[in-house]
């Protein structure tokens, strides 16, 4: 087990070589043509940005996803969506997206904080080159009033696989409401995984599992 130091050039180790965690290496940059060499070898940075110097790179050999064609929609999300309470954008306001993911229950403020202004920097410099999507969940006002942004999510989107990054809900649910319409959208264009990074309840409710390294990186790589 070992963490490799990045240098200048661009290249990422074997993940098999990596810690247990899923920690492979440290340093390098956030620059777009690094983030990309990363994601499509199955890598993502992750490190406190107030503690870290350099970034730290991840690439865990049992990866939680949800593919398209599962994502569990329970009986409470169909009612909202029965509802009308609320309407979802995609690429609206990326910028208002990975803002929320950052400040949204003073998430900014807690110990080990990761989103912070130099991975705002590096997304959304990706976003403006096509590679980096967000949606958006507005609540919708009364007419005449602006629709207030109360949730949504932003990854990478390279290929038929998209790399889920952060979400956030100002009222309970709207996280989910966009993922829900993530997969569903993603899966009639043809996608065929959401990378979710890590595991949680959350995501284990709406269809997450484990699969391995081998299987993960053979569908990054399916044309």
């Amino acid at each position: 087990m070992a963490v490799f130091q990045l240098d200048d050039r661009l290249w990422f180790p074997d993940p098999h070589l990596g810690e247990e965690d899923g920690l492979v290496a440290v340093g390098g940059d956030l620059s777009i043509d690094r983030l990309l060499l990363a994601y499509s070898n199955g890598f993502f940075p992750w490190f406190s940005f107030r503690n870290q110097q350099e970034p730290l790179w991840y690439c865990p050999l049992q990866r939680f996803v949800i593919f398209p064609k599962e994502i569990h929609v329970s009986h409470s999300m169909r009612q909202l969506y029965r509802q009308d309470r609320y309407r979802v954008t995609l690429n609206k306001d990326f910028d208002g997206v990975i803002r929320g993911c950052a400040t949204a229950q003073n998430r900014d403020t807690e110990e080990g904080a990761w989103l912070g202004p130099e991975i705002i920097k590096a997304y959304t410099a990706l976003h403006h080159q096509g590679f980096a999507a967000s949606v958006e969940v507005w609540e919708k006002q009364e007419k005449g009033t602006d629709d207030r942004l109360v949730g949504g999510l932003y990854g990478v989107n390279l290929g038929r696989a998209f790399f889920g990054e952060s979400m956030f809900s100002l009222v309970p649910n709207a996280s989910k409401f966009a993922l829900i319409y993530l997969a569903r959208i993603f899966d009639h264009l043809g996608g065929l995984m959401i990378d979710c990074q890590l595991e949680t309840p959350h995501l284990r409710s709406m269809g997450g599992r484990f699969i391995p390294y081998e299987e993960y990186i053979a569908l990054i790589r399916r044309q």
